[in-house]
C-alpha cells in the first residue's frame, strides 16, 4: 500500500493520518479538507470561541510543527467531488485526481437547514465568529432548536447578556433522546437563567429580522440560530457503489468496502455491543474511529471489530453532562440519584433487557465510571438496576 487518501480534514481524519504514520506507513499520504484551515477542534465553537474567551488558534488540532511531521500531502480548501472505486480515485472540486491503495472517509456532517434568509448554523470557525458577533447586551437571539448545540448556544448568549428565546417543537426539550426528566432539569436550569423557552413551537420560515412560526405569527430577533440536526455529508458518494443510508455504512471494522473505511460523524457501523448500526456525532468517538479505520485498513489480516462504549459532555452554564452509550431509541430510563427539581440527577437506559446507557448532570465524574462498565460487559438491566 504506497498511496493512502484520507477525506475530511476532521478530528477522525486527522486521528486516522496520525495512526497510519504511528503504525510505520511511509508512503505517499493525502489529507483532504474542504476548509481552508488545518485541523480544528469543533466543540468549542459552542462554548468558548462563542464567549469570546478563547482565540481561534487555540483550537487548532496540531500545532504546525506537528502537522509538518506527518508528511502529509495537505489538499486544504477543496471539497472532494466523486468516488470513482472502480479506478480507485478520488476527485476534488477543483478538477485534480488522488489514486488511492486505501481511502478513509470522514466528511463529517453539515447543519440541516430552515425555508428562509438570515439565520445562522453552528458547525465551522466562521460560523462562531459571525454569530459571536451578533451577541451582546441589547440584543436578542432566537435559537430554534433546544437540543444540546442549540441549548450551549443559548446559555453563552446569556452570559453574554443578550436576551435569549430558545424554541422547541416537542413538550420536552431532548425526552426522545435522554428522557423527560432530563428534559424537565435542564428546561428548568435555563428558564431560572431567564431564557425564553417555549415549547411546542414549530418555525417555519427563517429571515434577516427574526422567524415565522407556523401559527402564522413572527419573532423579532436581531440573529436567528438554526440548531434542528445535522446531515451527513455523502452527496460526493453518489455513483460510487458505495451503501449510503444516513451516512456511510460500513461493517463492524468500520469498512465500507475492500480498502475503504469510514469513520467520525459521516460513519455508519454495525456495533458489536449493541448489535445494530450506528452513528455517533461525539468528538472523542470521531477520533477514537479514526484511530481504528486506520489500523483496520493497515493490518487487513488482525484487524479488530470496533466496539467502544460511545461518550459525550455537554457544558451548559455551570453544569457539566456526561454520558456513555446508545441513549437514543431507549425503551425504559431509571433515575437513580437526584431529579428534575434537585439540579442533578443520574440516569440509566434500557433498551430490550439489557443497560446500554447511562447519564448525569451536575454530579461528580467518578459517579458515572461505573456504569462505562456494565455497559461495555452488556450488563442485563434487572442485575444492573437491582
Amino acid at each position: 500500500m504506497n498511496r493512502i487518501v484520507v477525506v475530511g480534514a476532521s478530528a477522525a481524519g486527522l486521528a486516522a493520518a496520525e495512526t497510519l504514520r504511528r503504525e510505520g506507513y511511509d508512503g505517499t499520504l493525502t489529507l483532504v479538507g474542504d476548509e481552508p484551515r488545518p485541523p480544528y477542534d469543533r466543540p468549542p465553537l459552542s462554548k468558548q470561541v462563542l464567549a469570546a474567551e478563547w482565540p481561534p488558534e487555540r483550537i487548532r488540532l496540531r500545532p504546525p510543527a506537528d502537522l509538518a511531521a506527518l508528511r502529509l500531502d495537505l489538499r486544504l480548501g477543496v471539497a472532494a467531488q466523486e468516488l470513482d472505486t472502480s479506478g480507485r480515485t478520488v476527485r476534488l472540486a477543483d478538477g485534480s485526481a488522488l489514486p488511492y491503495d486505501g481511502l478513509i472517509v470522514a466528511t463529517g456532517v453539515r447543519p440541516r437547514r430552515l425555508p428562509g434568509t438570515g439565520a445562522h448554523v453552528l458547525r465551522t470557525l466562521d460560523d462562531a465568529l459571525a454569530l459571536r458577533d451578533r451577541l451582546g447586551p441589547g440584543r436578542h437571539l432566537v435559537v430554534v432548536g433546544a437540543g444540546f448545540l442549540g441549548a450551549e448556544a443559548a446559555a453563552v448568549a446569556r452570559g453574554l447578556g443578550t436576551r435569549v428565546t430558545l424554541l422547541e417543537p416537542a413538550p420536552v426539550p431532548l425526552a426522545h433522546a435522554v428522557g423527560a426528566q432530563v428534559g424537565h432539569l435542564l428546561a428548568r436550569v435555563h428558564r431560572e437563567r431567564g431564557v425564553d423557552l417555549r415549547t411546542g413551537i414549530t418555525v417555519t420560515e427563517t429571515a434577516e429580522d427574526g422567524v415565522r412560526l407556523a401559527d402564522g405569527t413572527g419573532i423579532e430577533a436581531d440573529a436567528v440560530l438554526v440548531a434542528v440536526g445535522s446531515l451527513p455529508n455523502t452527496e460526493w458518494l453518489a455513483g460510487s457503489g458505495l451503501t449510503v443510508a444516513d451516512g456511510l455504512v460500513c461493517d463492524t471494522y468500520c469498512e465500507a468496502a475492500p480498502g475503504i473505511y469510514g469513520a467520525g460523524d459521516v460513519a455508519r457501523w454495525q456495533h458489536p455491543l449493541f448489535g445494530t448500526r450506528i452513528r455517533i456525532e461525539h468528538r472523542t468517538h470521531a477520533a477514537e474511529q479514526g484511530m481504528a479505520a486506520a489500523r483496520n485498513l493497515l493490518n487487513s489480516e488482525a484487524r479488530k471489530p470496533f466496539a467502544p462504549v460511545p461518550y459525550f459532555w455537554s457544558d451548559q452554564y455551570e453544569l457539566k453532562i456526561q454520558a456513555y452509550g446508545v441513549l437514543r431509541g431507549h425503551d425504559e430510563v431509571a433515575v437513580l440519584e437526584g431529579g428534575a427539581t434537585e439540579g442533578r440527577l443520574l440516569a440509566v437506559y434500557r433498551t430490550g433487557d439489557r443497560l446500554v446507557g447511562a447519564l448525569m448532570v451536575g454530579m461528580p465524574p467518578k459517579a458515572i465510571r461505573p456504569w462505562r462498565q456494565a455497559i461495555a460487559a452488556g450488563a442485563p438491566w434487572r442485575e444492573a438496576v437491582g
